[in-house]
């Protein structure tokens, strides 16, 4: 599904009537890019314009050199020279994406049609450290990018970037993230001006959200929510066919909504928080007791031990992953409730753990959302690696590119 860009395209889909905010200008290039390949007449029809002002539209799009003419493929198997198509340039512009983890960094770069030209990764500290040496090793992870694409920096257009944690997306402050040792840190503009590039910052969550939308199953919905476990719990939601972010820039952290009064600690430093009951570092935290032992490896060890031990029969450890169920279904039922989603897509790499989704804990989810005599809101498991986390963090750069370049 997110290999490559074809000619299904890439970003969302229009599901309703065109948007009068944006120019027209956009909304052709948009709908093109969308498409893959689309005749002046699908434009016309579809974004209910004038076909002589697609004419004019789009020959300023070529002649700027955003689109191109393609042959496309006809309509049936009559005689006659085959119909003209437009396309998005190959030469368009190019656009970097980042996920910044606590082990692993990575990136792809993207031309503007989405496709994926090359990718790099870059082992990280897995500790929480300050935002300078993050930004080091952002840098390192770009210029790996780069010289294995055969690129340089003046050939980005912008670079998008991806983190876990609060992060005003607005303004590119990052005001608390389980991989920084600073809070309120202006990561934004540090990067900004260490790659020497535009860079636009958002939550990790919604980055993988923005995958959906623009690579993945969201294509064709206009509300879903993208739940993802890792070593924390994320969200993020599409509302209208557009991200929703909250008034500023800092809504849908459902792993810090409170599911017990004076519960577990969660790493942010407060009590009671999903993630608490849900994240690895939760299930780490009683594994030395349901399997008896000193618990000395990693946390990715000791949750592969116990999910082993889950699946060869062991009662306390399959304990332990049935109550993280239950609670990821009274959050996913509270998610429900609130907004009414199309669907939710739950990713990450806890979901190797089907003990989180089996059919009892999405059974206990529809029955604590009301009104009980409606059809359960469907459950996908999308359990993609790092580099579509990275995709999406590269939509987010694309979406600021077309909007910097169309939108005026």
């Amino acid at each position: 599904m997110y290999d490559d860009a074809d000619e299904t395209g890439c970003g969302p889909r229009p599901s309703g009537p065109r948007s009068e905010s944006q120019p027209l200008r956009q909304q052709v290039f948009e709908f093109v890019r969308a498409a893959g390949q689309a005749p002046r007449m699908d434009v016309a029809r579809l974004l209910e314009i004038s076909p002589g002002s697609v004419t004019s539209l789009t020959s300023d799009l070529i002649a700027t050199g955003f689109l191109e003419e393609v042959e496309s493929v006809p309509r049936d198997t009559g005689r006659g020279r085959p119909p003209v198509a437009l396309q998005v340039a190959n030469g368009a512009g190019l656009v970097v994406g980042m996920k910044l983890a606590d082990r692993t960094h990575s990136a792809v770069l993207v031309d503007m049609a989405g496709r994926m030209l090359a990718e790099a990764e870059e082992l990280c500290g897995g500790r929480r450290q300050s935002y300078g040496v993050t930004v080091d090793e952002a840098d390192r992870l770009l210029t790996t990018l780069l010289d294995g694409a055969g690129r340089q920096r003046s050939d980005i257009a912008a670079v998008g970037v991806g983190l876990p944690g609060i992060v005003d997306a607005a303004t590119g402050i990052v005001a608390w993230s389980p991989i920084l040792s600073e809070t309120d840190a202006d990561l934004g503009q540090c990067l900004n001006d260490h790659l020497g590039l535009p860079v636009h910052l958002d939550n990790d969550a919604n980055v993988l959200t923005l995958a959906e939308l623009w690579f993945g199953a969201g294509r064709g919905m206009s509300d879903f929510a993208v739940v993802t476990i890792e070593h924390g719990v994320g969200m993020g939601l599409v509302l209208g066919g557009e991200l929703f972010r909250g008034a500023q820039g800092l809504g849908i952290e459902l792993g810090h909504t409170k599911v017990h009064l004076d519960g577990a600690l969660c790493r942010c430093g407060r009590r009671g928080c999903l993630e608490a009951y849900v994240a690895d570092y939760a299930l780490v935290r009683e594994a030395a007791t349901a399997l008896d032992r000193e618990m000395t490896e990693g946390a990715s060890a000791i949750l592969e031990h116990l999910y082993a031990e889950a699946k060869a029969g062991h009662s306390a450890a399959q304990t332990i992953f049935r109550r993280a169920g239950r609670y990821l279904a009274l959050g996913l039922s509270n998610v429900v409730q609130l907004f009414d989603p199309t669907k939710i897509l739950l990713s990450g790499e806890r979901l190797r753990y089907d003990y989180l989704y089996a059919e009892d804990a999405m059974a206990e989810m529809a029955e604590m959302a009301l009104p009980l005599s409606r059809p359960p809101v469907p459950v996908e498991i999308h359990a993609w690696g790092d580099r579509v986390w990275a995709r999406g963090a590269a939509a987010l750069a694309l979406d600021a590119v077309t909007a910097d370049r169309l939108g005026r």
